[in-house]
């Protein structure tokens, strides 16, 4: 597939448009500026420019699959969170809708199934995506929610903990490798369409524990 990488310049797009590569896929990297479109080539992708808080759409053009990986960033503000992690992500799948782009990955975070479980500073950014995730699940796309703990930049293991529209408390951190090779896990089949999934670092390999029938710990 064309696979059209939203946030690609990010910690887990970088990652994961190589990947994408070894699959056989074609990844399309949209970055929100041409002096990102050096890393994006030498990471095997192709370049497009598209600013989710402006002009982006185009850049979907000829994509069978989008991942949305895309984020403000811990050292914005809150009206960044709303723009590009809530209305930027809404704004994506309302864009793959329009364009038959049927199949999209979002990547969330854990706990953005029931935010009123989460309490502190960082509670607005789970409702952002709390929302967003909703809008997906609520549009006409197969969509899969891949829901990570705290992402650390370690080499990955190739080895998950995954909980299908379950939402564990605790757990060990995920890398950001891993998380990557599981995109391509659920974009290579249709077993994790229509599932939230909780990713945190587990045992179990990715392909085996990224099937509904084996919610893995």
């Amino acid at each position: 597939m064309t696979v059209a990488v939203i946030g690609a310049h990010g910690g887990i797009g970088r990652r994961l448009l190589p990947l994408l590569n070894d699959a056989g896929h074609e990844p399309v990297g949209v970055v929100r500026s041409e002096d990102q479109f050096d890393t994006i080539r030498e990471r095997g992708g192709e370049p497009r420019l598209g600013d989710l808080e402006d002009e982006f759409a185009p850049a979907l053009e000829g994509a069978d699959a989008a991942v949305f990986t895309a984020g403000a960033g811990g050292s914005t503000g809150w009206d960044k969170t709303i723009l590009v992690d809530l209305w930027g992500a809404e704004r994506a799948v309302r864009a793959c809708a329009k364009r038959g782009i049927d199949r999209f990955v979002m990547i969330s975070s854990r706990g953005a199934g029931d935010p009123e479980r989460r309490q502190g500073p960082i509670k607005p950014y789970i409702v952002a995506k709390h929302v967003a995730d909703r809008t997906l699940q609520r549009s006409s796309l197969d969509e899969t929610i891949l829901r990570p703990t705290r992402l650390t930049d370690e080499e990955g293991t190739g080895r998950v903990a995954a909980y299908f529209d379950e939402d564990p408390e605790t757990g060990d951190p995920i890398s950001r490798a891993d998380v990557a090779q599981s995109v391509v896990t659920c974009l290579d089949g249709d077993a994790t369409v229509g599932h939230a999934i909780t990713l945190y670092g587990g045992g179990t390999p990715i392909e085996e524990a990224l099937r509904p029938d084996r919610s893995t710990k």
